[in-house]
């Protein structure tokens, strides 16, 4: 009998303290309502120890203790950027790039995680890194050794020899190869298992030539279709999604029909291309900020020649798509290529999306809601049963995008990273 009374009396102890576990509030002046592309006044986020929101209601008159009070803030969604290249800067351009080794990337991607979790973005996809130098960072940030966004990453991209994913720089006497390169449907399928044994998330390809890499044009094809839909269906099998490089048209096509998940740049897209992604239910991702960067600070960063030329030709091009895509009804997700500009000015391409085509409202949307339906996260939007990310700003970002730019506050997964508000 008495053991059976301590056994009870432990188990209400552990039920106790369960259920007295530590959680927390946010009370907002306002918050954007994402989904309706409304502001709700004087709302109260409650999350609990795990950091996932457990409601969300109209603030009372007396708040819970602790609570986190906004009295003059903005809410919204911890921001989503889904092209990221956190291991990477811009002063790697070219062949600045050759004397950055592996460890050395990783340092960087520990600094630039932190620069991207105070701008607001509280998850990205790394869509490229070198030595699996991204795993390192997300397996860093989700031990707490290091501050940064919650993120999916691929490793190493995968491409065709000399291609725009190989590292085209070194004479043929060195005979280098990057590690990602793979041609043939089942060499392809090989890559796709090997980048998954070491940690990749997601599968990054290049179906297409680059603006950055030398010696390929961005519209010329490289992987072919019979490839692709190798690495779709590997990647698939293995519950993975893939994102595809695409700059041009033939190869955007070949992406969407193949069954890819995201075209990354998407920049030579046509009418029929968009009617693929629309009928393929494909993401479409258009880095439109960067190439007002690549243009006024390209040769400063050490970009090839070549690569500002190509940029000449394609840029306006990828922003009249862009419009073209997104007044046609495509699905397209915030995904801003940074890296190849200064890590933190991700929020930059929001004026781009608006000047370009969008409401305000619709390139927020494109950093939450459909960001987060593209990665698989619980994520996007302040509702139950989604993590407690949540920035705040001054000012209204239905009515003025480039507020985003100016992030005063950042709780990821219910822990306070950033608060300028307190110091008020």
């Amino acid at each position: 009998m008495r053991k059976v009374l301590v056994t009870l009396f432990f188990s209400f102890l552990i039920v106790s303290v369960s259920q007295a576990a530590p959680g927390g509030a946010v009370r907002c002046s306002k918050l954007v309502d994402v989904r309706a592309g409304r502001l709700l006044e004087n709302q109260l986020i409650s999350f609990d120890a795990d950091g996932t929101i457990t409601s969300v209601a109209t603030a009372g008159t007396s708040l819970p203790f602790g609570t986190i009070d906004l009295a003059k803030a903005t809410c919204l969604p911890g921001l989503i950027d889904v092209h990221t290249h956190i291991t990477g800067d811009p002063s790697h351009s070219g062949y600045a790039g050759l004397g950055v080794s592996v460890p050395r990337s990783a340092v960087t991607g520990a600094k630039n995680a932190r620069l991207t979790l105070m701008a607001g973005f509280t998850t990205v996809r790394n869509v490229g890194a070198a030595g699996y130098s991204d795993v390192a960072v997300r397996d860093g940030i989700n031990a707490g050794e290091i501050p940064g966004p919650r993120m999916f990453v691929s490793g190493p991209p995968l491409g065709i020899t000399g291609g725009h994913c190989d590292d085209n720089l070194l004479p043929s006497e060195y005979h280098h190869v990057a590690e990602g390169v793979a041609d043939g449907p089942w060499a392809a399928r090989a890559k796709v298992r090997e980048v998954i044994k070491y940690g990749a998330d997601v599968i990054k390809i290049c179906a297409s030539g680059g603006v950055l890499s030398k010696g390929d044009q961005p519209g010329t094809p490289q992987y072919t279709l019979e490839e692709m839909t190798a690495i779709a269906e590997e990647a698939h099998k293995l519950g993975r999604k893939v994102a595809a490089h695409a700059h041009g048209t033939q190869s955007i096509k070949d992406a969407i029909r193949a069954g890819i998940d995201s075209i990354e740049h998407s920049s030579l897209i046509d009418d029929e291309g968009i009617a693929l992604a629309k009928q393929h239910g494909t993401y479409l991702v258009f880095d439109i900020y960067n190439d007002d960067y690549i243009l006024q600070m390209g040769e400063k960063a050490g970009m090839l020649p070549e690569s500002i030329e190509k940029e000449k030709k394609i840029g306006r091009l990828q922003r009249e798509n862009f419009r073209k895509a997104f007044k046609a009804g495509a699905k397209i997700a915030f995904g801003s290529d940074s890296g190849v500009y200064p890590h933190g000015d991700n929020a930059k391409q929001f004026g781009k999306m608006v000047e370009w085509g969008m409401k305000p409202i619709d390139a927020i949307q494109a950093a939450t809601i459909n960001a987060a339906d593209l990665i698989g996260v619980k994520a996007g939007a302040i509702e139950g049963g989604n993590f407690a990310d949540i920035i705040a700003v001054d000012g209204n970002p239905l009515e003025n995008a480039p507020v985003l730019e100016n992030v005063k506050f950042v709780l990821k997964g219910g822990v306070v990273a950033r608060n300028d508000f307190a110091a008020k």
